[in-house]
């Protein structure tokens, strides 16, 4: 009995013995499993931002999903959401694509952290590196802490800019606020910024913009008269001071920026490549008695995005009635073969069906089309009648940010449409709506 008693003793010691080692075992396989999971992006939300300037960071939304293919990223400024979902995901690294852009995000996981850079192509190869950072579980854009009290910016504001050399350009911003949040838009001659978003704490108004095609930042204090004082931040390096006075009927005369044609009784033309090199030209049988809508535009800009998004449907809509559209667009690269990798993301992020010439540089646009005074925006779009006459020519965009400026445009680009599929093929008196141009 006492032997009995020993070697279950011996047995139980040795139990014991075993159990430890596997409680160690399964904490250090435990342990294991949390360094590999902490070197792996999170998911959740996170505050995010990309410095521009020394010392100034464009804040924006940032969500990590894991979905059945893989982790997923939404960028988010306001209501906008963009999903990034051609990511690469290693050992303590991501490396995320935005959809249409060349823009790539690189970054360094550890734990609930990122930090990398963001980088932007820019003209002649160069690559704008910006400093990167994100950190999960903040839901805040400028402030941590809301106040009880703050200003009121809701409504519509003239706005003014004074850039380097006191340059000075008009502006309207329209601003939507709940409680310390902002969104909205600054809409200038040629463009609109976007979808903006941020906070507002006592007088101070924060707001920004990062989407991969840009990256903006506006800081303003409302001074005793009323008005938002502050200066803008973009990731091209230009700072500019603005003074912004309410003014609920405010608009912008963008006439001094309009594209005219030196010869408006001359049918406009062109010939370029498209993305197989072939030369597509304007008297080419795709063109022949259609109603054609020339776009002029660029991957890299962000505007050109909002544009091609309301093509699409206008070239679904109007097709088979005698609408052609086609985009002239002028890429950063010189090089035939990246500029045509570039245009292939353009198409692949908006299913566009409709022909995409690679047509330059955008600094070359104007010499590119001779009959043009000059190419002051992208995008500018030209509307064309049956005839090869060109009716109308609309230089900048006004995207969806704008609310009902944009809606607006998207009708009136309805109406010059219908219009010109219903005008015969002989046009019956010279356009009026385009001047001629003085050499």
């Amino acid at each position: 009995m006492h032997r009995l008693n020993v070697t279950v003793a011996a047995v139980g010691r040795q139990w014991r013995l075993a159990a430890r080692a596997a409680t160690l075992v399964g904490l250090l396989f435990l342990a294991a499993c949390t360094r590999t999971t902490s070197s792996e992006p999170q998911p959740g939300s996170y505050r995010a931002a990309v410095e521009i300037a020394a010392g100034k960071w464009v804040p924006f939304g940032l969500d990590v999903a894991q979905e059945e293919r893989g982790t997923v990223l939404h960028v988010i400024n306001g209501d906008e959401r963009i999903r990034l979902d051609e990511l690469k995901v290693g050992p303590g690294t991501l490396e995320a694509r935005f959809p249409g852009y060349e823009t790539v995000l690189q970054a360094r996981v550890a734990g609930e952290e990122l930090t990398g850079e963001v980088l932007l192509p820019r003209a002649g190869g160069k690559v704008a590196r910006l400093p990167f950072k994100a950190t999960l579980g903040a839901t805040w854009r400028f402030f941590p802490d809301a106040l009880p009290q703050n200003a009121d910016v809701a409504g519509r504001w003239s706005v003014e800019f004074t850039g380097d050399g006191e340059r000075r350009e008009p502006g309207v911003a329209t601003f939507e606020q709940s409680f310390e949040r902002v969104t909205g838009t600054v809409q200038l001659p040629d463009a609109d910024q976007r979808f903006l978003a941020g906070e507002v704490r006592d007088e101070e108004l924060r707001l920004s913009r990062f989407d991969g095609g840009a990256a903006v930042l506006y800081e303003a204090r409302l001074d005793e008269q009323g008005r938002l004082v502050g200066t803008s931040w973009s990731d091209r390096g230009e700072a500019r001071r603005f003074v912004a006075t309410r003014d609920a009927d405010a608009t912008i005369d963008a006439a001094a920026l309009a594209t005219r044609l030196r010869n408006p009784l001359e049918p406009f033309t062109f010939a370029f490549r498209d993305l197989d090199g072939k030369t597509v030209a304007s008297s080419d049988p795709l063109f022949k008695d259609k109603v054609v809508l020339v776009t002029l535009a660029g991957s890299w800009c962000p505007n050109s995005h909002d544009e091609a998004a309301l093509l699409v449907q206008l070239d679904r809509k109007y097709r088979a009635r005698g609408l052609q559209i086609v985009s002239l667009m002028f890429e950063q690269h010189a090089e035939f073969e990246q500029a045509v990798q570039a245009v292939q993301r353009f198409r692949q992020a908006h299913g566009i069906q409709y022909p995409t010439l690679i047509a330059g540089e955008p600094d070359k646009a104007a010499a590119a089309l001779p009959q043009l005074d000059a190419v002051a925006a992208f995008p500018t779009a030209i509307f064309i009648d049956r005839a090869g006459l060109v009716r109308s020519i609309q230089t900048g965009f006004a995207g969806p940010a704008t609310g009902v400026q944009h809606d607006l445009l998207a009708h009136d680009f309805e109406l010059q449409i219908e219009e010109l599929l219903g005008s015969p093929a002989e046009p019956e008196a010279t356009p009026a709506t385009v001047a001629p141009v003085s050499p």
